[in-house]
């Protein structure tokens, strides 16, 4: 064979001509480069994913109308799971895993081994940096933080990694990878293992974290809460951002359902108090100004750790809970919901505004999306002629139902030992005592639960567990909300808008946590430089968020990830 070789030198006439073109080429090679330096994970908890669309015509330009007018939106997204609350869907977005896989299956749970609810990120190997900083019990709000036994918080009990970890695996740790959310759970979940957590502290009133993340602050983590934030706000009020007659819901601020806790009120403007009161930092997160200083908090961030500085990307996540403390206090079709979602509106374009001057959006990969969605109170369904009622808290050990079954089969000692919404705990040590299996229990137990007017259905762990179950769409949801040892024997769903309000003794206007589509409906939205606008309209799954965001930086997914890649966000324009 003969081979033909070629002479550069005659080819080139001068070697410089042949370096010009090599050093082109690298050029072209760089300017193709679609690494992006960020990705920022925005989750807006209780967003429902219709909200927005309400109130888009007053939307400012480069809020979610940036994320619309320039993303992949994906209209029938949905969390694959029946027990919607903040945990679960957090961590889901994060894992790309159902919580029948990734263990975060409530926001508290009955451990048996413990013999007491526990909350789901307590941890009581770690402490918090700040003294002072652990949960108030009689001020706190959120009957899940109270139910912890111990100050300190950390990522242990989410099983398998998440997306920010697989970023911190193939960068060797040289990704910077950061979360911030008021909400402990809401940081925690998304920074992953092996990112950095920060969440706000009522009983302090600054950003804190645990000695999981560092053992000292950062310095401009103490610069920001000595600056004192919040302190601008004491003897003010959250008041509305347009004129009264503007709002679709300005006829409607005062309703009896409204909640009215420590002097806030039922309509506008809604007092914060003075700095010494004592719901003070409570009340700022019921209101825009949760988000507000979330999103400061995060600048500050950016700035002092020089986020999408180079060319190793970067992870800021974001948890925004403004929308849902709101949602559980005035409901999600309220004036307050309402004013909120305008003043996020403008949050959003502010955190935008940001980022294009620091990082810069082209250089950016932004997705949205929420951990659960929220339901209409009854009261304001009632008025519709549509129906919908609150569900009595009930103790299901002196309940007729259990008591029938216990009759039955001759049990004299408790059979419940707990209910932790969604789920009913029995009492192995009881059940063991006598001649029949824990599954002819359940099964018992589950036909008595179905005869209540309220209950859609009762789900025996031992059907999940056999696959012995019907094929639907709750029922599924219901398994992919399973996980042995820590989920309980029988699952209650109730129909759809029933629900109970009564959180450990907090009687609230709406809570959410059911398998129903105004729980599960969440926004989906992909934006980047090299992602092509456009509506999406089949149904796609929250799991498939994590693995989306892998495959678009070419890692692997996290090792539990159970869903699928959005081709419409990896295809190039």
């Amino acid at each position: 064979m003969l081979i033909k070789v070629y002479n550069i030198t005659r080819i080139f006439n001068y070697p410089i001509a042949l370096l010009s073109i090599l050093m082109g080429m690298c050029g072209s090679a760089q300017a193709e480069q679609k690494t992006p330096k960020l990705v920022l994970q925005i989750t807006v908890d209780q967003l429902r994913a219709d909200l927005p669309y309400r109130y888009q015509d007053r939307f400012v330009k480069n809020g979610f109308n940036y994320l619309f007018d320039n993303g992949v939106v994906y209209k029938d997204a949905h969390h694959p799971h029946a027990n919607t609350e903040t945990i679960v869907g957090h961590v889901t977005l994060a894992t790309g895993a159902t919580p029948a896989t990734h263990g975060l299956i409530a926001n508290m749970w009955f451990d048996r081994n413990a013999q007491r609810q526990v909350y789901n990120i307590e941890d009581d190997n770690y402490v918090l940096l700040s003294k002072g900083a652990a949960v108030d019990k009689d001020t706190e709000i959120d009957p899940t933080q109270k139910a912890a036994n111990v100050e300190g918080r950390s990522p242990a009990n989410i099983i398998g990694s998440t997306f920010a970890d697989e970023l911190s695996i193939s960068t060797n740790g040289r990704a910077k990878v950061f979360s911030v959310s008021v909400k402990d759970r809401g940081a925690v979940s998304l920074a992953g293992h092996s990112g950095k957590a920060f969440w706000f502290s009522k009983q302090a009133g600054e950003f804190v974290t645990s000695n999981y993340y560092y053992q000292a602050y950062p310095s401009w983590v103490e610069d920001w809460n000595n600056k004192s934030y919040i302190k601008q706000f004491a003897g003010t009020q959250w008041q509305l951002l347009n004129k009264k007659d503007t709002y679709l819901f300005g006829n409607d601020d005062d309703k009896a359902w409204e909640m009215d806790m420590a002097g806030y009120g039922r309509t506008f403007p809604h007092a914060f108090g003075s700095e010494s009161s004592k719901y003070f930092t409570t009340l700022l997160t019921v209101s825009p100004v949760g988000d507000e200083m979330t999103v400061d908090f995060a600048k500050a961030l950016v700035k002092a750790e020089s986020i999408g500085d180079d060319d190793i990307t970067d992870y800021l996540a974001i948890s925004l809970s403004a929308t849902d403390y709101i949602g559980h206090f005035f409901g999600a079709s309220s004036l307050e919901s309402e004013d909120n979602i305008l003043r996020l509106d403008r949050t959003l374009a502010d955190l935008f505004e940001f980022i294009d001057e620091h990082v810069g959006l082209t250089n950016t990969v932004i997705v949205l999306s929420a951990d659960h969605g929220g339901p209409e109170v009854p009261g304001y369904l009632n008025e519709k002629n549509i129906y919908g009622e609150y569900v009595p808290r009930t103790d299901w050990e002196q309940s007729d139902e259990v008591k029938a079954v216990k009759k039955l089969l001759r049990i004299n000692e408790r059979l419940v030992e707990a209910f932790s919404p969604p789920y009913i705990y029995l009492d192995m040590d009881t059940i063991a005592k006598t001649d029949f299996p824990p599954a002819m229990v359940q099964d018992l137990l589950v036909a008595e639960l179905n005869k209540r007017e309220e209950i859609f259905t009762a789900i025996a762990s031992h059907k999940l567990e056999s696959g012995n179950f019907p094929d639907t769409p709750i029922y599924q949801a219901v398994f992919n909300n399973h996980s042995q040892g820590r989920s309980g024997d029988i699952y209650l769903v109730f129909n759809p808008h029933d629900f109970i309000n009564d959180l450990e003794g907090l009687t609230v206007t709406a809570t959410h946590g059911s398998p129903w589509n105004y729980d599960t409906h969440v926004p989906i939205i992909f934006v980047g430089k090299d992602i092509a606008a456009r509506n999406v309209s089949r149904r796609v799954e929250t799991i498939d968020l994590a693995p989306t965001l892998s495959a678009l930086l070419n890692i692997k997914a996290p090792s539990a990830s159970e869903g699928k890649v959005l081709v419409e966000v990896v295809q190039s324009k």
